[in-house]
């Protein structure tokens, strides 16, 4: 069977009013990391209108829609949790009611990432509809926490749920290019301590505070000097909190934490990254703490299931067989050549690549700087995109390299 990629893309024009009323309907129900139990029974609804063989939510929460039943295993992934709205002041409109015209539709979780679930169940419809299905089994996942905690629920996935597919499709915003990997990141504590006092005699104590300030001053000269990369870029450091405890305003502080936002590139690790900030001259005159973060959150379900909050780089090589194969896709729909990429920000990709070596290939609908901002918004052609790109990946990736 060869396929008619003008029907594809035909079909997945014919389906723009059903993604874009599915799309509204989750950003209706807000969706933040740890309570997105509405609107994944939302998504399992849409699954199981479209046609989905099967429909699940495991115990972490995340809801798994299967097409197929053949040996190989292919995965496209969406989280389907939100962040916060901000400010409502800088929202032109209800950020849960959004706004729709012809071409965008506007509302949180719009392009961050509740769009790419729309084109991914509808994707399912398209293989349906024209008897796309080969010898595969596409699991669409849509996942929960990924803000709090890029990755965590694939570590759940593949090590309770047994999921291990051949390569997952990672449908974070990409402005319709195919991306590639991108920077991890961790999230890193350090501690001062000192004596407290009262604040009419400081020099009775030792302010943990002040013990802190040569070592953000160190921090950001740090930064100005981490590894670079050719195809991911430079490393980054940024302190993102502070803390501090003392017995009262009128006391010197007898501790001092700040949080540390670490971007990594290829090459560095946590280790590596961990070491760099505890030789700096001023960590060790401070003897200062230096750790990493753990994650232990509940999910929606009440589960618990703990992490250190480390999300490691990945990339994979343009001439990779998941690459080629989405490029072939790419062109063989849309008649052009696609950007190969790669994004700012991380996604589950930390571990599915990162931890467990599963390749991953990124195209998604919307665009990175849409993600986390005011009045957000996804763009309608991109759904459709699409919605056609993830209907013929997994019949073209057996075709090509697995008969």
């Amino acid at each position: 069977m060869k396929i008619n990629f003008q029907q594809v893309l035909e079909k997945a024009r014919n389906y723009k009013e059903d993604m874009s009323k599915f799309l509204r309907d989750m950003i209706r129900i807000p969706s933040e990391s740890c309570n997105e139990r509405d609107v994944v029974l939302r998504i399992k609804e849409e699954m199981e209108k479209v046609g989905f063989d099967k429909v699940e939510i495991d115990p972490m929460g995340n809801v798994l829609g299967y097409i197929g039943h053949g040996k190989h295993i292919i995965a496209m992934d969406a989280h389907i949790d939100t962040v916060g709205i901000g400010d409502i002041n800088l929202w032109q409109y209800d950020p849960y009611e959004g706004y729709e015209d012809e071409e965008i539709i506007l509302g949180r979780g719009g392009s961050d990432q509740e769009g790419g679930m729309a084109s991914m169940v509808y994707a399912g419809k398209i293989i349906k509809d024209l008897g796309l299905e080969n010898d595969y089994t596409l699991v669409v996942t849509g996942t929960v926490q990924e803000e709090d905690c890029d990755g965590l629920c694939w570590q759940y996935i593949i090590n309770e749920d047994k999921i291990v597919p051949e390569f997952v499709v990672i449908t974070e915003p990409t402005s319709c290019n195919i991306y590639r990997g991108h920077r991890g990141r961790m999230e890193i504590k350090v501690t001062t301590n000192g004596l407290s006092c009262h604040g009419s005699a400081p020099e009775r104590g030792d302010n943990a505070i002040f013990k802190m300030a040569p070592i953000l001053n160190e921090l950001r000269a740090l930064h100005e000097n981490l590894l670079d990369n050719e195809f991911l870029g430079k490393g980054s450091l940024t302190v993102s909190e502070i803390f501090f405890t003392a017995p009262s305003r009128c006391a010197v502080a007898d501790s001092c934490t700040i949080s540390i936002d670490r971007r990594l590139t290829d090459g560095e690790t946590f280790q590596y990254a961990l070491e760099q900030i505890r030789r700096l001259p001023s960590v060790k005159a401070a003897n200062a703490k230096v750790e990493m973060y753990t994650y232990e959150r509940p999910a929606y379900t009440g589960l618990v299931y703990p992490t250190e909050s480390y999300f490691p780089t990945w990339v994979i090589p343009e001439d990779h067989n998941i690459c080629k194969n989405a490029v072939q896709c790419y062109e063989e729909l849309f008649d052009r050549k696609p950007l190969v990429d790669k994004w700012t920000f991380s996604t589950n990709g930390v571990s599915i690549m990162g931890r467990y070596g599963i390749p991953c290939i990124g195209f998604g609908p919307g665009h990175e700087d849409e993600a986390h901002a005011p009045n957000e918004k996804t763009f309608k052609e991109e759904l459709i995109q699409c919605a056609a790109m993830y209907a013929v990946i997994p019949f073209m990736y057996v075709e090509n390299f697995k008969k």
